[in-house]
């Protein structure tokens, strides 16, 4: 039995996840969430694993395997780090066994993952990074608009007739919304045609990664965004894109999991390797 962490700096918030891991069984033992504002992610990532530590009653000296993501590669105590597709891949087989195709939205970004039942990444496409499609951008729109973040997607789920953001500038397509702000065009409508702008452009994603069947999983701080999900359910359909479109509640986690599955791997493989050579 093994005990092993995951912990994904992103661009808007640190997650942290904790496994224990026997004979390929993983249980999942420990979590956090924190979003970075204006602190250090360094220091918050520290925080943070110590606090899932103590939640779980594990010292750092049983963590077999502390695997990094995102932008922790320079974490002075991990074991390793693993690309975010890949353990983005990984995290989502894990939520949901049937996804052969991952949409990571997050702060900066948008990304379609192709990946096997092992989680493997086959192919991949992003959006660029002055992309209006990102979690950032969402979240300054809803703070000129005057909405709360956990109300973007209800809002938005309202409009009858939608605005549809044409610019694929974040700081043009915020010029946009002004506009129309000032033309009297509501907030419901608003919000739904920048989730539907979105969705199209995630949407040219997976069919550039050649997703054909099974779930597609969203993943990232979009990832419970019911707006959004329910935008891109209705774009994928257009598109004629043959897959199913999932969220789950936990998919913040996607990476952090992916990165403590990943470290199980290659901590056993390790392992492995030292009882062979001692055995030589």
């Amino acid at each position: 039995m093994a005990i092993t962490a995951g912990i994904d700096v992103g661009t808007g918030c640190v997650k942290a996840a904790l496994f224990e891991v026997e004979e390929g069984q993983s249980r999942w033992i420990g979590r956090g969430v924190e979003r970075i504002r204006q602190r250090d992610p360094y220091r918050l990532a520290e925080e943070m694993f110590d606090a899932v530590l103590k939640e779980a009653k594990v010292a750092r000296a049983d963590v077999a395997y502390v695997a990094t993501t995102g932008d922790g590669e320079s974490l002075s105590f991990s074991t390793g780090h693993f690309y975010s597709m890949t353990t983005h891949a990984r995290g989502a087989i894990f939520l949901e066994p049937a996804t052969r195709a991952v949409l990571d939205v997050g702060a900066l970004h948008g990304r379609a993952i192709r990946t096997d039942e092992r989680g493997k990444v086959l192919a991949y496409r992003m959006t660029s990074q002055c992309a209006s499609g990102s979690g950032q951008f969402l979240e300054n729109i809803a703070r000129y608009l005057g909405i709360a973040q956990d109300e973007i997607g209800t809002l938005s789920q309202q409009g009858k007739d939608p605005e549809k953001v044409s610019s694929i500038c974040a700081v043009l397509a915020e010029t946009d919304v002004i506009n129309m702000v000032s033309r009297g065009i509501s907030a419901a409508n608003i919000l739904k045609g920048i989730h539907v702008s979105m969705a199209q452009r995630l949407a040219s994603l997976l069919k550039g990664v050649n997703a054909q069947s099974g779930a597609v999983l969203m993943t990232g701080g979009l990832g419970l965004d019911t707006g959004l999900v329910a935008a891109l359910r209705e774009a994928v359909a257009e598109s004629r894109v043959p897959v199913e479109v999932k969220c789950h509640p936990d998919a913040i986690f996607a990476g952090a999991i992916g990165a403590a599955l990943w470290g199980a791997f290659r901590h056993e493989k390790l392992a492995s390797q030292q009882r062979m050579a001692l055995a030589s």
